[in-house]
């Protein structure tokens, strides 16, 4: 099929590949405009920038589709499909009717669970034992559209937003090229989401990240996963902030947020219900360590307490 491909981050870039390889001619590619990032705030290209550039394809990257001279470049394209995977602009109603077959979505979650900005961590934040990936048809809400194909995942008791990231955007990919292949055979009637069954997953905010020690042990471990890589799960101690990148429900018991124990097996932190061993610690400024590399240097007393 001839296509537009609209995406940014890494999760875009590997459905892009998988287009490319499946041989899918992709016409033109949108994508954030470089932001800076990194140490030195350079002007960085989006990954699904650098993977087009390397292969030769038109890239666009308009801060809006909502201009006149940006519908016309995309109706010239002729597509007959543009294909969204986290792209982070609104899609006009002029855009969705653009494409002979219009606008599918690689959403990283089954819906109608989980519209919205952070499937993936809101998941893993709720317990959720399975996830997915769903190829909607796009219309103006915020993806409530059709569903042409739905691909479930089983989240792992261990997983993280990084884990989990990577299997979902292996997915995606598949699941996307298998989607156009039957398209390309056959008419997909789409499904349509049942409303009364969605849950909304609201963009991730530094400030959820501050871990409330009078919650179970249990929900504290699934948030340190959760913001795992971002925005990395934190307590105050003393005033200093500690980032916590990895943790594990314990049944001990003790005062919300006093240290029960320190030593060679991590920090044991009373809870709301239950206890939570920090594993990996970070201090501002510092390297992650483990929990028996961060005590050499960060000297605890049993009894201590995280700030409220």
């Amino acid at each position: 099929m001839k296509l537009i491909f609209a995406g940014t981050p890494d999760f875009a870039a590997e459905a892009l590949q998988a287009l490319l390889h499946a041989g899918h001619e992709v016409a033109l590619v949108l994508t954030q405009p470089d932001r800076p990032a990194g140490r030195g705030m350079s002007l960085t290209m989006s990954p699904v920038k650098q993977l087009a550039l390397a292969n030769g394809l038109k890239v666009l990257q308009p801060n809006s589709l909502k201009q006149a001279e940006i519908q016309e470049q995309l109706k010239a394209v002729q597509a007959d499909a543009m294909i969204v995977a986290a792209y982070g602009l609104i899609l006009p109603r002029e855009v969705l009717a653009i494409p002979r077959l219009g606008c599918l979505n690689i959403h990283a979650s089954l819906l109608p669970r989980w519209r919205g900005a952070a499937p993936i961590q809101r998941a893993i934040l709720a317990g959720d034992s399975e996830t997915g990936i769903t190829i909607m048809q796009m219309d103006a809400g915020l993806d409530t559209g059709p569903m042409l194909s739905r691909f479930p995942l089983a989240v792992g008791d261990r997983e993280t937003a990084q884990t989990l990231h990577d299997k979902l955007a292996a997915l995606g990919a598949e699941a996307i090229v298998s989607t156009l292949e039957r398209l390309r055979k056959e008419t997909l009637p789409g499904q349509i989401q049942d409303d009364s069954q969605a849950t909304y997953a609201a963009k991730l905010s530094k400030a959820e990240a501050r871990l409330d020690w009078r919650l179970p042990a249990r929900e504290l471990e699934r948030a340190v996963r959760a913001y795992n890589p971002f925005p990395v799960a934190q307590g105050a101690f003393k005033g200093e902030v500690w980032r916590i990148w990895q943790a594990a429900a314990r049944e001990e018991s003790g005062p919300a947020g006093e240290i029960l124990r320190a030593d060679r097996d991590g920090l044991l932190v009373g809870c709301g219900q239950g206890a939570l061993l920090l594993q990996e610690v970070q201090k501002a400024g510092g390297k992650r360590l483990s929990a028996a590399q961060f005590l050499q240097g960060n000297p605890v007393t049993v009894g201590e307490r995280f700030d409220a």
